[in-house]
């Protein structure tokens, strides 16, 4: 069965380096993305633009929009880009130079849409500084992933990364889809709501677990953990719009993909791995057929 992969990063960010040598032990390059792409029947990926100007910045509040993926000097041939959104910037008396240069990005083919690093960057995503963004989104016909949950960084503040928070959003911009990234672990059973509560609202499973082998086997073995996630998927009964992500190089792509097929049930594989992804991303299915 092929796969798309819609939550990926290939950004040069120290925390992800680190992860990658000392966590995931993964090969943190495109041409190791790529054969494990290979390995596993994944055609396609989508990659999260993020940049920080001082290593281990991330969340950089001086890094230009939009941000990109910026580990390799090209975007492979196999993977889009959501494009990555500062804030901070869109604050400042340049703010329009901002929205010009975002813009522009937004027109190209490679881009399947738009992210936010809520809870990294302190504005909720209701907040008027991201306005504009939206009026871009529904101009392009793009959807805006959302980082909601946990956030990677102590840096990170959990009251803006709340996935009840896409809750207003989704309200006041019903004509733009969004995407909560990580299912909002650990509030999962508050995403699950949002999710079946708004026809706009969908949801990634990417980044629930961090590391290696070993790390992947203690989780999906235990029950508790396991069936937090599950709990949350029966309850939202919307396995039509829950979206296959590994967050590589948080983790190898083979340990990932078998922890979800352990986790959602077998007859909405091909949906949650490859189907649900064209519904939410209209340019890929003509990038998919470039390859």
């Amino acid at each position: 069965m092929p796969i798309i992969d819609i939550h990926i990063h290939l950004s040069d960010i120290d925390s992800f380096h680190q992860t990658a040598i000392h966590k995931s032990k993964v090969d943190y390059s495109a041409a190791g993305l790529k054969a494990e792409f290979d390995k596993n029947d994944v055609i396609l990926g989508i990659g999260m633009g993020v940049t920080e100007q001082t290593k281990g910045a991330f969340p950089d509040p001086g890094s230009p929009n939009p941000m990109g993926l910026n580990l390799e000097e090209r975007i492979p041939p196999f993977l889009m880009e959501c494009v990555g959104i500062n804030p901070n910037l869109l604050a400042g008396k340049h703010a329009q130079d901002e929205l010009d240069r975002i813009e522009a990005r937004l027109q190209a083919p490679d881009v399947a849409g738009i992210k936010l690093y809520a809870g990294y960057y302190h504005y909720f995503v209701h907040d008027k500084i991201y306005t504009p963004v939206y009026e871009l989104a529904a101009w392009y016909g793009l959807p805006v992933v959302i980082h909601t949950g946990d956030t990677y960084s102590m840096n990170g503040l959990l009251k803006y990364a709340h996935p009840l928070t896409v809750d207003e959003l989704a309200y006041q911009q019903r004509g733009v889809n969004f995407m909560i990234c990580h299912l909002g672990d650990p509030w999962v059973m508050d995403a699950a709501e949002v999710v079946a509560k708004n026809p706009n609202v969908y949801a990634d499973l990417s980044g629930l677990v961090v590391g290696d082998r070993p790390h992947f086997e203690r989780f999906m073995n235990e029950a508790l953990f396991m069936d937090h996630f599950r709990r949350a998927l029966v309850y939202a009964d919307h396995y039509d719009k829950m979206l296959f992500g590994t967050d590589w190089p948080l983790a190898p792509i083979d340990l990932y993909a078998e922890f979800i097929r352990r986790l959602v049930p077998e007859q909405h594989h091909e949906k949650v791995f490859y189907e649900n992804a064209f519904g939410l991303f209209p340019r890929i299915r003509q990038r998919i057929e470039t390859l």
